[in-house]
This record gives structure tokens, sequence and C-alpha cells, in this order.
């Protein structure tokens, strides 16, 4: 098969030896049923990759279905995806066919299946296996018989690890990697991606076609482009409708990319702003703070040690002092230093000669469980919100779908 009527009848734009191998896996796996796992970062045109494998193959006469799994409500994606019987769940009017027997005999492309449930996850590693599913609200087998195509943008094995995706449905998707370059890596295609989506805008919305500099070219192919081809396509549109001057040049193109003509150093992107924390953000917050507990607990001891009239040594006079003198500075001064009054008896003095010897003798038995911080944390979330979940999880800096299912692993 030729490539380049391949890239003709799918709209691709490139001469990159990486995109012309995918492509030609692409076209070395379509006449075979074997499962096929597409990967690469958001922005390089997954979606086109199974298009090939079905056009070319012998389903090509069936049924195509492309399913955004991340875009699913975490409750329904089980009937969507399998169906559900009349009466399955509150609003199931009638019995609803799901995409798998929809698309019987064809191709299912999972986009986004990163994002899939894990107890979705178990449904289809079975339909992998035997091609059997069940409707939800049913307990009849059905049978059919589906190419599965299935892409993401996420480490995979990162994900296995986190426990977030079953390590046996992996390795039955993958039986064929195919991996999209960035556009970084496909220096040699960005002029020709531009020159491409310039001409469409211009016929799109009747203008001159926009060019660029010298000096704009090198800046264009020098460019990260982290959002890769759709991040192009979206500035060459904006520019092609808003800039009156046709030929752009480096002080218009900074406009619509600020940081374009900075070096290739790594990136630090900063995905979460204001209250939206990751759930690594809050393990750390939870972490953070007891820390401080900890520190405050020192002070304490040494404070009591000292109020019961506990002779204490110059060392322990100095690290009393130095403790508290941390504690002003890390809390601002506002955090109670206050110590506790504890009757003076033999039963409560503390007898405590170094400060080595304080950290041997005094423990404080504190959960390090990541997982049991993370379930409080969302128990006094919800609780503060009386149950509403929404809150909840703005307050929690997570989305509303995360939230229902950390609710449904923790039993809460």
């Amino acid at each position: 098969m030729d490539i380049q009527s391949v890239k003709l009848r799918f709209g691709i734009i490139g001469n990159s030896e990486k995109l012309e191998r995918a492509i030609q896996t692409s076209l070395r796996v379509a006449p075979t049923d074997i499962s096929v796992l597409v990967r690469g970062e958001s922005g390089t045109g997954k979606e086109v990759i199974p298009k090939i494998i079905h056009n070319y193959g012998h389903r090509k006469h069936k049924r195509y279905i492309a399913v955004n799994c991340g875009a699913l409500p975490e409750g329904t994606i089980d009937s969507e995806l399998f169906g559900h019987e009349k009466g399955a769940f509150t609003g199931a009017n009638s019995a609803r066919k799901g995409y798998f027997e929809e698309a019987d005999g064809g191709t299912i492309f999972l986009d986004e299946v990163a994002e899939m449930p894990l107890q979705t996850q178990v449904r289809l590693l079975r339909v992998l296996e035997t091609g059997e599913f069940i409707r939800v609200g049913s307990s009849k087998t059905l049978k059919t018989d589906v190419r599965i195509v299935a892409a993401t943008n996420k480490d995979l094995e990162e994900e296995i690890q986190k426990e977030k995706f079953r390590e046996d449905l992996y390795y039955r998707l993958s039986t064929v990697t195919i991996q999209l370059p960035p556009l970084r890596e496909r220096k040699e295609d960005i002029l020709l991606l531009f020159r491409k989506f310039a001409v469409d805008f211009s016929e799109k919305y009747n203008m001159p076609i926009i060019s660029l500099t010298d000096e704009s070219m090198q800046m264009m192919i020098n460019h990260s482009w982290q959002g890769n081809i759709r991040q192009l396509k979206n500035i060459t549109e904006q520019i092609s409708i808003i800039e009156k001057e046709r030929l752009i040049t480096k002080d218009l193109l900074l406009k619509y990319v600020p940081n374009i003509d900075t070096k290739n150093l790594p990136a630090i992107i900063n995905k979460h702003s204001g209250n939206d924390f990751s759930e690594r953000d809050i393990l750390y917050k939870v972490l953070f703070e007891m820390k401080n507990d900890l520190f405050h607990l020192k002070s304490l001891v040494l404070d009591i040690q000292g109020k019961n009239g506990v002779n204490m040594s110059a060392d322990n006079a100095a690290y009393l002092q130095q403790i508290q003198s941390e504690g002003q500075t890390q809390w601002g001064g506002n955090e109670s230093m206050a110590p506790i009054n504890v009757p003076a008896s033999n039963n409560n003095i503390v007898s405590i000669s170094s400060p080595s010897e304080y950290h041997d003798s005094v423990e404080v038995e504190e959960s390090l469980s990541l997982e049991e911080n993370e379930k409080q944390l969302i128990k006094k979330a919800l609780k503060k919100h009386r149950d509403k979940r929404k809150l909840a999880a703005n307050d929690l800096g997570i989305s509303e779908r995360t939230l229902y299912r950390k609710i449904k692993e923790y039993d809460i």
C-alpha cells in the first residue's frame, strides 16, 4: 500500500520518518484482528490511526465507533459500552444496546482508555478474551465480534504501578503498540503543517493567506509545541482571523506564543493553580501538617519538663529555645505555644538528659498511611459541606468524578 495515498485520503501532513513508520505499521496490522494500542501526547492526531486500521482491514464495510472514555461519566460508562435492560437503574425506561453490540463485526476505538474505571476494565478484559459481555441489569451472556483499537496519552506503566490500570488488560490491548511522535520530534513537518492550516483558514474565512518571515519560520521550527498539532492549528487560525498584516513577523508571532523565542529547556508545567490541587498535593499537605504537629509536641514536652521543676541540662534548655524560635518563624507567631498545665508529681515528670535521648524515648503513634490520610481528608470535606460532593471535590482540588471513585474505593 502506498503511504502517500493514505496520507492524501486521511489528510495527513508530514514526511518525518517516525510518522511514516506509524502509518506503515497501521497498514500492516489492518488485515488482522489483533488489538492495537496507540500512544502519543495530546494533540498528535492519534484518532487517525484507528481509522486507517479500520478502512484497510476486512471490517471496513461494518460499523466504526469511536468512544471517548474520559467523557463518559463513571456511573453510566458500563451502560454506554455494554447496554442495559429496562429498569436496570433510574431512568432506564427501555432496553438499550451498547457500543459493543452495535459495532458487532466492526471496529471500536477506545480513546483515553486510561480514564476507564477499574470495574469497567474487568468487563473490557472479558470481551477481549472471550468476546462475551453482559448488559447492565441482565444475567444473559451476549457475544460480540469487534476489533478493538485503544489510545492514550498517559504512561500506562506508571498507571499500573498506581493500581489505576490493570496489568492484564494492558498486555491484551498492546499486542501491537503504535507510537505517534510529538511535533517537536517532527521539525521538518512544522512549516508544512502551518502552510496547510494557513491555506485552509484562508479559504474558510475568505482572507488572503498568511506567511512567515525567515526569522518567524526559524522560531516556529525551534519551538517545543507542548500542545502539538492542535496548538499549531489553533494559533494559525487566530493569526489568520485577527491580524490584518499577512506577513507574520517575530513581534506578531510573540503576541500569540509569548515563549516562542525561548530555548527548549525542560518545561515545568503548572497543571494546578489556585485551589486546584492534585491528589499528590493533598498528601503532601497532610505530611507537612503531621510534621508541624510533631514539632509542636516536641516543644510542649520540653516545656512541661521545665514547668514541673525538672532540671534541664544546658543542651535541653538550648534545644527548647531553638525549637520555640523555629516555631515562631514557621507558624508566623500565630500558633499557640502555651504549655499544658500538668500537676507536678513523679508520675507526670518526663526526665530527659539530652535532645538525642528525647528522640529515642518519645514516640508518637501517627499513621503514615497515605491512603488513610487521604480517606480522612475526604471524610472531613464531606462533613464540612454536608455530603455535597461537588463542593467537597472543589475544596479538595479534585474532580467530582475522582471524588466519587475515591468514595467507592474507600467505602466511605
